[in-house]
């Protein structure tokens, strides 16, 4: 079976491990911690990072930081993981559905503006499947009406928006480091800034918010979001191979992209020609002129022993998003329509050539054998 992803962990990050639990600084606190901080953030062209136990609760605590409390409203759009809309709920606040553009599957820009009310208070466009936002259009929304950006770079590590890496382009970027992403902690997440404030705030909120003078007087409430040592020295030993593997990640999407883009009905993914694309996954849509839906291909790459994902699902049809009265009825048909087509294919660190060639192979001979 050719699974849709495996990491790379290797030598490096078991000495460095090895090194903690040896030295016994094991939990919140060691030397890794703010190498890893330090060194993520400077990789983004950012001053500061703030670790975190994940991706999730780096959103949290990057809204948290900027005051998000009860009734304000984020916007986000309507097409990526369901945690960059828990993340504005966990506040109190309200998250704010906006479809996608069909080539991308990144918040329309466009449909913005339409959506800000005195109740927003944030954007928070995510960069999906590395592929980056138009920042400016954004960053220019948000200097009209007062708000805060928020960059959702959980997928798009290295990604570049006009020569600017992802992340550092807003007020605060989220980054998550499961097993899945460019590099990995295991779990893990980072928040990074160039706001000096922000950082504060950061560091406090996510250990607790301990009292300045007396540790155990609490004048806000904190979060316990701390990495471990542990998980830090996984993350100093991937720093050193983030530009290896992110150029194996391009070099395989190319030769994807080579395969795959003359097969009638497969939608291969589109970079626009300012931005540089992290791929974090790669994904295809089965289009309905292919002959068979994107499940039935599924099934059908499985038997021949290649596993693959579906894309996400859309926020505004999440059943629990219903029950809490967060959907409206409004229509989000591009969302939906990239739902229904999308397809992850696998795209791991150890993926070899060959293994891409049988796998364009097999799509080809599902396609023929339709024909």
């Amino acid at each position: 079976m050719i699974p849709v992803f495996n990491p790379s962990v290797g030598e490096e990050e078991l000495r460095n491990v090895e090194d903690a639990i040896r030295t016994n600084w094991i939990s919140s606190k060691g030397k890794y911690i703010p190498e890893f901080e330090e060194k993520f953030a400077r990789y983004c062209d950012a001053k500061y990072g703030v670790t975190t136990t994940n991706g999730t609760t780096a959103l949290h605590l990057a809204l948290a930081c900027i005051g998000i409390e009860p009734g304000d409203e984020v916007i986000i759009p309507n097409f990526t993981i369901i945690s960059t809309a828990l993340a504005v709920h966990y506040l109190g606040a309200k998250p704010i559905f906006v479809d996608v553009e069909e080539e991308t599957g990144n918040i329309d820009v466009k449909k913005i503006e339409e959506k800000i009310t005195p109740k927003t208070k944030a954007i928070m466009p995510v960069h999906i499947y590395g592929h980056p936002c138009d920042m400016d259009e954004i960053n220019e929304l948000a200097k009209k009406y007062k708000l805060y950006v928020i960059e959702d770079a959980a997928e798009a590590h290295g990604a570049e928006y006009r020569g600017k890496k992802v992340g550092a382009i807003g007020n605060i970027g989220c980054f998550s480091f499961y097993s899945n992403k460019l590099i990995t902690t295991g779990e893990g997440g980072m928040i990074i800034t160039n706001d000096e404030k922000i950082y504060k705030k950061a560091q406090s909120l996510k250990d607790l918010a301990f009292g300045k003078e007396n540790r155990f007087e609490h004048e806000e409430i904190g979060f316990n979001y701390r990495m471990t040592n542990i998980k830090a020295a996984i993350g100093v030993g991937q720093m050193k191979k983030i530009n290896i593997f992110l150029e194996k990640k391009i070099e395989n999407a190319q030769l994807y992209n080579s395969l795959l883009k003359n097969i009638p009905g497969i939608k291969i993914p589109f970079t626009k020609d300012y931005v540089k694309n992290s791929y974090w996954m790669y994904t295809i849509r089965v289009d309905p002129s292919f002959g068979i839906s994107k499940n039935e291909m599924r099934k059908k790459l499985l038997e021949e022993g290649i596993d693959t994902r579906d894309y996400f699902f859309p926020l505004n049809e999440q059943p629990i998003f219903r029950k809490l009265g967060i959907s409206s009825n409004e229509e989000f048909p591009i969302s939906k329509k990239l739902s229904n087509e999308g397809i992850y294919l696998p795209f791991g660190m150890d993926l070899k050539k060959e293994e891409i060639k049988y796998i364009c192979y097999t799509i080809e001979k599902i396609m023929q054998k339709r024909l």
